[in-house]
């Protein structure tokens, strides 16, 4: 019987209580540390998301207004899924919003980190003669 207990005290494989609190602890500070990290790595990634939209909208909006050959000022909302931009106005189609964006925020601006947008408006205008100036003035909410 002593033989018995005498393996079972020298027979010790495992972790101790004080090794697994250490290393809770460890991934506990591990933790704390990557949180904000991630924050602001998604805040970043959202920024990055809405100003390739942007892009996106500008693009199919002008390409639309181009091959449709029209003058004058002509607004397009830009579908996301399908990357295609539709004329305001047919079929029930309505504008996103009436704020402008730009495609070079201000650092200090966090509309564009705080969500992604989900709705574009482009609005493309052509001048009529040479001296007027055409534009494309981008719109999301």
């Amino acid at each position: 019987m002593k033989n018995l207990f005498k393996k079972f005290r020298e027979n010790k494989k495992g972790f101790t209580l004080a090794e697994l609190l250490v290393v809770v602890a460890i991934v506990g500070i591990l933790v704390a540390i990557s949180i904000p990290v991630f924050t602001s790595q998604l805040s970043k990634a959202r920024k990055a998301t809405n100003l390739a939209n942007l892009r996106a909208a500008k693009a199919a909006a002008v390409a639309e207004y181009l091959t449709g050959e029209k003058e004058g000022a002509e607004i397009y909302n830009y579908d996301i899924a399908s990357g295609e931009a539709v004329l305001v106005g047919e079929n029930g189609v309505t504008q996103a919003t009436d704020k402008e964006k730009t495609l070079t925020p201000a650092d200090n601006d966090k509309t564009y980190t705080e969500k992604k947008f989900s709705k574009f408006s482009v609005k493309v205008t052509t001048g009529a003669t040479a001296k007027d100036k055409s534009e494309v003035v981008l719109y999301a909410e």
